[in-house]
């Protein structure tokens, strides 16, 4: 009997422990605005989810971005940043194209599998270039980002790639749902559980986390900091490519422009959800949620009636805000942790 009650008291106290886990995670206070946004454009308008077209643009819409944000959170937890990934987007965008049109009759599987290698190739180039040159992240892709840019308008030129060109299967990606949720979102959903499980159950993924709290320490602990910074620009390209094939499933038109503005939305979106710009600090699934909030509010305060200069301002301030939360509970750990060791004395 006694056994029991304990089991009953032990299971108990684990609930709790978990119920205040997840009401303390930044995570929660971002999907709690998430909410709060779509209840209000809700309420103004009922179409924007009690609708075939307005549910599936809310889940359809943020999933390209979820992506691109969660390889930027690899390189941020890393303590660097990645300002090339909208260029990538737009170079495996056009190369999609350019295979099926190019190569008649090309597997599906062959044309993601091309526009993944190209986006993880100028990935690695962007990680070579950060953790052997010991060059900062902010100026090595600040130069890639025009540079890949360049490349995409050089080999674009005039030409775009039009939905004709795409074949059906291809272009039904962008429509086609699963019990009523978007294939893309289903993709994105299956990228994002594949990479909060690796990092929180891998050792290369905490490896991560360590480099980027004090790259010296991971240094002289012996961690293979260089191989891991460039993995995780690998693996920011990598999703961005798989973002751009994506892309030109969802839009079927393809210019040089596409992808442009993605690299600030996509940091923004990583910093909003949790992920500190400073490093060591964050989590994937913060940086998804903070990918759908950015977007949903894009799409929800027009309905609101807010003007377009003010829908970029609360979107600045969200990141202002989100930089500040992150230095102040800093400084509160750091406190703590002293407060703790001088007890200990």
């Amino acid at each position: 009997m006694s056994a029991t009650v304990t089991r009953a008291a032990s299971a108990g106290d684990t609930a709790v422990a978990v119920v205040r886990r997840v009401a303390r995670a930044r995570e929660t206070g971002i999907a709690l605005a998430l909410v709060v946004v779509i209840v209000a454009a809700t309420a103004a308008n009922p179409g924007f989810v009690f609708s075939g077209d307005g549910f599936r643009d809310l889940l359809l819409t943020p999933s390209l971005l979820l992506l691109v944000a969660v390889g930027q959170a690899f390189v941020i937890i890393t303590r660097s940043v990645d300002l090339s990934v909208g260029s990538i987007v737009g170079l495996t965008a056009y190369l999609t194209g350019r295979l099926f049109i190019d190569t008649p009759g090309i597997p599906m599987v062959a044309v993601f599998f091309g526009g993944i290698l190209l986006g993880g190739l100028l990935g690695a180039i962007n990680g070579v270039l950060v953790a052997w040159a010991k060059v900062p992240a902010l100026v090595i892709t600040l130069g890639t980002m025009y540079v890949y840019r360049g490349l995409n308008v050089a080999w674009t030129g005039s030409d775009r790639i039009n939905a004709s060109d795409l074949p059906r299967d291809f272009r039904g990606l962008g429509t086609q749902q699963v019990i009523g949720i978007p294939v893309l979102t289903v993709i994105a959903v299956a990228v994002l559980i594949a990479a909060a499980w690796y990092l929180r159950n891998r050792r290369g993924g905490r490896e991560f986390y360590a480099i980027g709290s004090d790259p010296s320490a991971a240094h002289l602990y012996g961690l293979k900091v260089s191989s891991r910074i460039i993995t995780a620009f690998v693996v920011s390209g990598a999703l961005s490519g798989l973002a751009g094939v994506l892309y030109a499933a969802r839009y079927g038109t393809v210019s040089s422009a596409a992808g442009t503005g993605w690299e600030l939305q996509a940091i923004g979106a990583a910093v909003i959800g949790g992920v500190a710009i400073s490093g060591g600090v964050g989590t994937v699934w913060g940086a998804a949620i903070g990918a759908f909030l950015l977007l949903t509010i894009n799409r929800a305060l027009p309905i609101l009636g807010i003007d377009d200069f003010w829908q970029r301002a609360v979107v600045g301030v969200l990141i202002i805000g989100s930089i500040v939360l992150d230095r102040v509970l800093a400084v509160r750990q750091h406190r703590r942790l002293v407060a703790q060791r001088e007890e200990a004395r």
